[in-house]
């Protein structure tokens, strides 16, 4: 799947999405942003400036104009129905066309604290279209009392040493947060995190056996991160078998690095644990 987002530049709205969206790291999706404008102009210092502050690199984007050879994407996603109508008006699919958040003002000439109102607004339409549902339509959120059931059910499929549906209604009513993935109205996969002041402790995270390869656990790993920024967690921790190289090279993509080892950490079968940990940087 290919999405460019389209303002009118490409120095200050389109890329911040850009980089934004590109850092969830979503498989077989390639995100680019276009301008309605000429370009070849830098991106703008406070875009810029504001993303680094999230620890989000755009320093190196040079502006493009929107050509002919775009029009292969499969959705093009614009700051304003302005731009959309124009896109429309040069032959785009309406289908193809959408809206971002309703629209965001362009911040050209504005301060710092208008670029950073500029960049969240972007940051929450983009979760509010990736947890929705816009990837192969698996939506991620929050889950409830009414989930607990479905949560046990999925680990009993994934653990040998699976917990019960006590030992998730009791972590659930003391410090953990868990975020269930969903397809069809079914759960299909489902995350925990445990947060103790600024720390975050990932409990379990596992997807049924028919969707590991849908983007299921990259969008529950995508929420967490998220969710751990908005609530200034320092870092997020996790286990992981010493054998499961799969699940170390997801967690290494999203800036996961080796803290140390747990030895003879699991049980059926005996294993150690790599301590893994992902610090934020604001």
């Amino acid at each position: 799947m290919k999405i460019i987002f389209v303002c009118t530049g490409n120095t200050c709205r389109s890329p911040m999405a850009e980089g934004y969206l590109k850092s969830k790291l979503i498989p077989d999706l390639t995100v680019e942003s276009r301008g309605l404008c000429i370009g070849g102009d830098r991106v703008s210092e406070n875009s810029a400036t504001v993303m680094e502050e999230l620890g989000f690199d755009i320093k190196n984007h040079i502006s493009k104009g929107l050509s002919s050879s775009d029009l292969d994407a499969d959705m093009f996603i614009c700051m304003t129905y302005s731009h959309a109508d124009a896109l429309i008006s040069a032959g785009v699919s309406c289908d193809k066309v959408s809206v971002l958040g309703g629209g965001i003002s362009d911040p050209y000439g504005m301060d710092l604290g208008v670029y950073r109102k500029c960049r969240n607004e972007i940051m929450d339409s983009i979760d509010n279209l990736l947890y929705g549902g816009l990837m192969n339509g698996i939506s991620v959120r929050i889950a409830n009392e009414n989930d607990i059931d479905e949560i046990a059910e999925i680990e009993k499929e994934n653990f040998s040493m699976p917990w019960s549906e006590n030992a998730v209604k009791e972590s659930m009513e003391r410090d953990t947060v868990f975020f269930i993935a969903e397809k069809e109205g079914g759960a299909i996969g489902y995350m925990g995190l445990t947060c103790i002041l600024d720390e975050g402790y990932v409990t379990n995270i596992a997807v049924n056996g028919n969707f590991r390869k849908s983007g299921a656990g990259t969008l529950l790993m995508n929420k967490s991160i998220d969710y751990g920024r908005d609530r200034g967690l320092s870092f997020i921790s996790l286990e992981v078998r010493a054998s499961n190289q799969s699940a170390i090279s997801l967690y290494n993509r999203f800036s996961f690095e080796n803290a140390g080892v747990r030895k003879g950490f699991y049980e059926k079968p005996k294993e150690d644990a790599i301590i893994m940990t992902r610090r934020f940087t604001f």
